[in-house]
């Protein structure tokens, strides 16, 4: 086999379409009998994200709804709406998705095995050579020219190649349900609710269905996003309610490195991808469009090592450099308004929000079409007075919350 997959999620099917396009021998291993299944995360994409990648439109029923506004929720009653020109994100059904990129992977000529387990790396005189995979009771192993790691967040494959995984602290717990009987909710808008009573360290979040369902979740730093999503959906003053008459019809935890891209994520032989390479947003979390930027990097750095025949590192190397250069600059910025968000309190939430109503921001922000690469729509919207005198505000709140 020249390249092995660990993982059939989004990252992991993109680099095995594009690594089968470029002519090479492509096998998926995937612990799950059924790609998609279980689901994780709430599938809220940017529509331009998708289409920088050739993914949009997307048929088969796979979009659920599209929106153009946003409704921020402070902790202490402040709200302020982005009211966007035309639509710029999608909800999608995350199985589907998983499944139709992992059926453009098949067509490419990628092999999927599913329920199959990774047990481990085969390591020869410190070079990956393959993995140890366990079907059916039966383990088995398998040589590859390289193995890309797409496992997800539990870094296991990434520490048995020598390498150090997340940031310390850089880690939270989500929680995401599927909900049935949601009222007054507006269909267009995303809800982001802020707050440490609800969701300390992040945020909840409200993404509705054309069909009166929607998906709900939010995540933590420390204590149980289970227990913590009952009180939203109970207490919150404007979110109980929307679930006032609801039924929680599924339920599903999962982590989101916050901490931005891992150190070093290659070695001989070796390379990881998507979570479990900390190609995630420090800000909103999402990781699609990022983990699918860097798989398609992985894919044409792994293609022309195995074309040279070199798996060194000092050659997958060029993977770690590309992927810097295409996404580090906005992983950065994000880290800082991350940092930004975790040291201020509630009462400065309520207020900077409050703020942004009153200076007008969202007027400056109504023609914005770049939501993944935050870095280079800050800079874009920066031609705006009023955007100016925001940071300035906000600066003011930082270093209040951390005198």
């Amino acid at each position: 086999m020249d390249a092995v997959i660990v993982g059939g999620g989004p990252a992991g099917s993109f680099a095995a379409e594009q690594l089968a396009r470029r002519g090479v021998k492509v096998a998926v291993f995937e612990e799950h009998s059924e790609i998609g299944v279980p689901t994780h995360c709430a599938g809220h994409l940017s529509i331009r994200g998708l289409r920088g990648l050739g993914l949009f439109p997307l048929g088969g029923g796979i979009v659920e709804n599209t929106f153009h506004r946003a409704d921020f929720f402070s902790p202490l009653g402040a709200d302020f709406s982005v009211q966007l020109a035309h639509p710029v994100t999608c909800a999608v059904n995350r199985v589907l998705f998983d499944r139709f990129l992992a059926g453009k992977a098949e067509a490419a000529g990628a092999r999927y095995c599913l329920g199959s387990r990774v047990r481990g790396l085969l390591v020869d005189a410190g070079v990956v050579k393959g993995v140890r995979i366990e079907r059916g009771g039966v383990c088995e192993d398998v040589s590859a020219g390289v193995v890309v790691d797409a496992e997800g967040v539990s870094c296991n494959l990434l520490r048995q190649a020598g390498l150090a995984g997340f940031r310390r602290g850089g880690v939270v717990c989500a929680v995401e349900a599927d909900v049935e009987n949601v009222c007054d909710v507006q269909l267009d808008a995303v809800g982001v609710f802020l707050g440490r009573n609800y969701a300390p360290g992040f945020y909840a979040w409200v993404i509705p269905r054309l069909d009166g369902t929607a998906k709900v979740g939010l995540a933590v730093r420390a204590g149980n996003p289970r227990v913590f999503l009952e009180r939203f959906m109970r207490r919150h003053p404007v979110a109980s309610k929307m679930f006032r008459h609801a039924r929680v019809a599924r339920v599903a935890f999962h982590s989101i490195p916050l901490g931005g891209l891992v150190r070093r994520v290659f070695a001989d032989g070796f390379l990881a991808v998507g979570d479990a390479a900390g190609q995630v947003k420090p800000t909103t979390g999402g990781g699609v469009v990022f983990g699918l930027t860097c798989a398609g990097i992985a894919a044409e750095v792994a293609s022309e090592a195995l074309r040279r025949g070199d798996v060194s590192a000092g050659f997958l190397r060029l993977y770690q450099e590309r992927c810097e250069d295409a996404v580090g600059f906005d992983v950065n910025v994000m880290l800082r308004l991350r940092r930004f968000l975790d040291a201020v309190s509630d009462v400065q939430l309520d207020s900077a929000l409050r703020f942004c109503a009153r200076l007008g921001v969202a007027d400056a922000l109504l023609d914005v079409e770049e939501i993944d690469f935050q870095g280079r729509m800050l800079l874009e919207v920066l031609r705006k007075p009023v955007v100016w005198a925001t940071l300035a505000y906000f600066f003011a709140l930082y270093l209040a919350a951390n005198a």
